[in-house]
């Protein structure tokens, strides 16, 4: 009895020394663990992995539904007291729960995410007839007899149907939003095995929606804008032309729906953004209209004659750009533009012919703009031939006379030339045309050779800056010569022996008269 004491103490020393690792022992049996963060949604979710009780700075793979280099979908290494976290996304994948799997060096845990059916759409808002693309996730594998649903108030209609998902349960189909008021609408799905219920809903937003009649034109243009689905009676409706307030003061009935037209402002060229507003419909939820701005110019006349002073507008350029004012391809002026894409410059219309002419903008890259001029065509008037006068002769004896024409003068606003012609023949054919002067701005002309004896005809045409043709003038004639020369000198001849004959006769005559005295 005496060790009884004795073998009590060496117990308790005994139970001591087993208690005392009894507590490392727990943790070391409690293990590693893992936590998700959410542990539940579609494909595609990104979930975070929370681990600890690993091994201090270690390698620790994670792994989804398996445990092959294949499944492996992240690696991280842990810190100093074997803990690490990280965000995976959730892989394609049927309803269902799926495995996540952690593997350290020693040690390793899992827990379980739980994939539910849903939908993702794309967009999420706009206007009725806006085409929506639907991605289903974690329905069944292989499911089909899918039904697409929208919802208008507590009723759906089916806007597609008889979808089949593929073998980790998605699938992809498209729809257009039907008729539907404004506001929010829940889309949904249903299948073979999954109830409506089961599916996480989409909602798409129905906005305001605005259309123009026009998605191009130039500045000054007027354009009418159609606006639906705003609020009933809604006041203080504006449109908007890159922030720049357009149209206001406008008024929707009473199912929101509105019309109004504004002029396309002074703006650079190119793709601008074009919305609405009102007092309770913010732009944000109208979303916007692009709308092209073309270069384009304006005439100050669009016809006219030789010398026109045409003034030239442009709008829609770029800012702060040179541009060249183009006449027929020949440049006649240079410009610089504004910043807001606009210029002004003048030309003259030079000499062309009548009819119409492109007036063309361009930067050194080429021609932007063009407008027509039409230059005019009206002939001008017909001269009257002065001198020689019809029917007279020039010169006595046919030795040759440089005659000079004279004519009375023509007005045209576009400018006025003459051409002369001279023939031996009053038909004026070809081969008796002796002189064809084709441009003369003088209303005189003196021919440069002398013209032998003979009868010559001739007649004048004014002719305009735009090559219009006026009639050609009566015909005039005339005749070089009185005689032939050699009929000249027999007349003179014959005038000096009668002449001689008769001073001899009357010689004579004294003569015998004084002899009788």
């Amino acid at each position: 009895m005496r060790s009884l004491p004795g073998l009590i103490t060496a117990l308790v020393v005994c139970l001591t020394f087993i208690a005392l690792p009894s507590t490392p022992a727990q943790a070391e049996c409690g293990g590693p663990s893992v936590e998700l963060s959410p542990n539940y949604g579609l494909p595609g979710t990104n979930a975070t992995v929370y681990g600890h009780g690993f091994a201090a700075s270690v390698l620790v793979d994670i792994y989804y539904d398996g445990s092959t280099k294949e499944d492996r979908i992240e690696t991280r290494t842990t810190s100093g007291n074997g803990d690490f976290t990280v965000i995976i996304t959730i892989p394609e994948g049927c309803q269902g729960h799926h495995e996540v799997f952690v593997q350290g060096k020693y040690a390793s845990a899992d827990t379980y995410f739980t994939v539910n059916p849903g939908l993702i759409i794309s967009p999420e808002n706009g206007p009725v007839g806006t085409t929506v693309a639907v991605e289903g996730r974690g329905f069944a594998k292989n499911e089909d007899g899918i039904d697409l649903l929208y919802y208008i108030d507590d009723n759906y209609e089916t806007v597609e149907s008889n979808i089949t998902a593929n073998s980790k349960g998605s699938w992809q189909t498209s729809f257009q939003i039907p008729l539907s008021p404004r506001g929010k609408h829940k889309i949904d799905a249903q299948g073979a095995e999954t109830k409506a219920y089961e599916v996480r809903d989409a909602i798409f937003a129905v906005t305001a929606e605005t259309s123009l009649n026009e998605s191009s034109g130039f500045v000054g243009d007027l354009v009418t804008m159609t606006g639906s689905r705003f609020a009933a009676y809604e006041r203080g409706i504006r449109i908007l032309f890159d922030g720049q307030i357009v149209a206001a003061d406008i008024k929707a009935n009473s199912q929101g729906d509105w019309e109004a037209s504004f002029e396309v402002p002074e703006m650079p060229a190119g793709e601008h953004d074009v919305t609405a507003e009102g007092d309770q419909t913010r732009k944000q939820d109208v979303g916007g209209l692009s709308f092209e701005i073309n270069p384009g110019i304006l005439l100050s006349a669009t016809e006219g004659h030789v010398g026109t002073n045409v003034t030239v507008t442009g709008y829609g350029f770029a800012g702060g750009k040179d541009v060249s004012i183009m006449y027929d391809g020949g440049q006649e002026a240079i410009a610089t533009t504004d910043d807001e894409g606009a210029f002004e410059a003048s030309f003259a219309v030079p000499p062309g012919q009548h009819g119409d002419h492109q007036v063309t903008i361009g930067y050194s890259a080429g021609n932007i703009a063009s407008a027509v001029f039409t230059l005019e065509s009206f002939p001008p008037g017909t001269p009257q031939l002065i001198s020689p006068v019809d029917r007279s002769r020039l010169g006595l004896i046919g030795r040759g006379v440089t005659p000079t024409f004279e004519w009375s003068a023509v007005s045209d606003d576009s400018g006025v030339y003459y051409r002369l012609q001279i023939a031996t023949s009053d038909d004026f054919a070809a081969s008796s045309i002796i002189a064809s002067v084709p441009s003369l701005t003088e209303t005189s002309y003196t021919l440069d050779r002398a013209l032998p004896q003979g009868t010559y005809y001739w007649t004048v045409q004014a002719v305009d800056g735009a090559q219009n043709e006026g009639a050609w003038a009566a015909t005039g004639s005339f005749r070089i010569g009185l005689l032939p020369l050699w009929a000249f000198i027999v007349i003179i001849v014959a005038a000096v022996v009668v002449i001689g004959a008769l001073i001899l006769a009357l010689i004579r005559r004294r003569g015998t008269y004084y002899d009788r005295w």
